[in-house]
């Protein structure tokens, strides 16, 4: 006999409190991000470390992600969610103190909180979807990226007014994002607490159970270490569009409220620009599922690569409003290409057992590269300015072009080999 079936009910109050939580993360640390590199050059007083706060706030969350799973695993969902959430606040709370007693080093130790709540957050799509069946899980991971779009417009709009706002309580206005976001992280919290029942990871072990009886008996599971999955030609093309995907988004992205203050652009422009570019990394994420279903993953990452030449290409000579929002919205759009392609990629070539392991490893090195970029593009434009930073981004996007390139004619001569015997 078939094991329970999870509710309806359940199913949907479970998405609509994480698409709640998932969007106020979003609005909230997206905000704060907007100020975070002119923060951080005025607290150190040099540019090149401009991405320092972003680097180790990767860094924690890189350093989270395994932590904060394991403890889903054993306790649920919520504890990991509620650990996560705790974090955040505090990290925005400490930043916002450490803007108004002018130290660098606080500020990055806000930064790792924040990287630590954002290592639970990037949970939400599989606490999600694990509650309802196979078939239909990669339509809730998209409803679940989709709420980033909310924050993506919600958060840039929500800076001049919490900048006003702490301004008028004699407050650093730079620090209003921070302290608004800690309130938005706060209604996340107590959603979480009070909706997220039953736990996720009690639905999904009864929906586990269920598909597990549908089974054909005598099913074998295969048995491969992560180093010969990770020594397949479509992994390592997938880990390649997610990993270089990211490092040229945040290389670019991390700096641009820097280039943009240099050009005396306002906080409102700023912000404008940021709401374009996270516009272009979730609002389309829909289309995007439906394009790489049409065309493929491969021709999608190449696709995606492509849109991020485009970017750097336009980035280093766009110092007017409209073509920044443009050259950024298109960098947002590249990433999404070829972070969803990549993810799909990814999915594809590993079985059910595997995933857990070869996918956390993923979230790893795509961490890692955010920090590296983060890390990177301060000392790169305090050199060479945007131009240069562009170069490296287009170095890294051609690259991948190859890569992908090469990847895909070694496999069809594989197969016209296999064909031919």
């Amino acid at each position: 006999m078939a094991a329970t079936i999870v509710s309806t009910s359940a199913q949907r109050r479970t998405v609509a409190t994480l698409f709640a939580t998932q969007s106020l993360f979003s609005a909230a640390t997206i905000a704060a991000f907007t100020l975070t590199a002119i923060v951080a050059a005025d607290l150190s007083g040099q540019d090149s470390w401009a991405g320092v706060p972003a680097t180790v706030g990767m860094l924690g969350r890189a350093a989270a992600a395994y932590p904060i799973g394991a403890l889903m695993d054993r306790v649920g969902r919520r504890a990991g969610f509620t650990v996560g959430f705790v974090a955040a606040i505090a990290g925005l709370l400490i930043s916002a103190f450490a803007i108004d007693w002018g130290s660098f080093l606080f500020f990055c130790a806000g930064s790792v909180l924040i990287g630590v709540g954002r290592s639970a957050s990037e949970q939400s799509r599989f606490a999600g979807s694990e509650v309802f069946p196979q078939s239909q899980r990669a339509r809730i991971i998209g409803v679940l990226v989709f709420a980033g779009t909310i924050g993506s417009v919600g958060g840039p709009l929500l800076v001049t007014p919490a900048t006003n706002l702490v301004a008028s309580f004699g407050f650093p206005p730079d620090a209003g994002p921070y302290l608004i976001g800690s309130g938005l992280m706060v209604v996340a919290l107590i959603a979480v607490f009070s909706f997220l029942r039953p736990d996720p990871k009690i639905l999904g072990a009864q929906m586990e159970s269920q598909e597990a009886a549908l089974r054909p008996a005598g099913t074998v599971k295969s048995t491969r270490t992560l180093g010969q999955i990770l020594g397949q030609d479509s992994v390592l093309v997938a880990l390649a569009a997610m990993i270089i995907g990211q490092l040229v988004m945040t290389l670019l992205m991390v700096i641009t409220p820097l280039y943009m203050r240099h050009h005396d652009h306002t906080t409102g422009a700023i912000s404008l620009v940021i709401m374009a570019h996270t516009l272009g990394m979730f609002g389309l994420s829909a289309l995007t599922g439906w394009l790489i279903d049409k065309l493929g993953r491969a021709p999608m990452i190449m696709v995606g690569a492509l849109v991020l030449v485009v970017a750097a290409l336009l980035t280093p000579i766009s110092t007017d409003v409209p073509l920044l929002a443009t050259s950024l919205f298109l960098l947002g759009l590249g990433w999404n290409f070829t972070f969803i392609a990549g993810s799909s990629l990814l999915s594809d070539a590993l079985e059910s057992h595997e995933r857990g392991r070869v996918q956390g490893t993923s979230e790893a090195l795509v961490s890692l590269a955010s920090g590296a970029g983060s890390l990177g593009t301060g000392g790169v434009f305090a050199v060479g300015g945007m131009a240069a930073v562009a170069a490296v981004g287009l170095a890294f996007s051609l690259a991948l072009i190859a890569w992908a390139f090469w990847i895909g004619r070694r496999q069809n001569r594989v197969v016209a080999g296999e064909s031919a015997d």
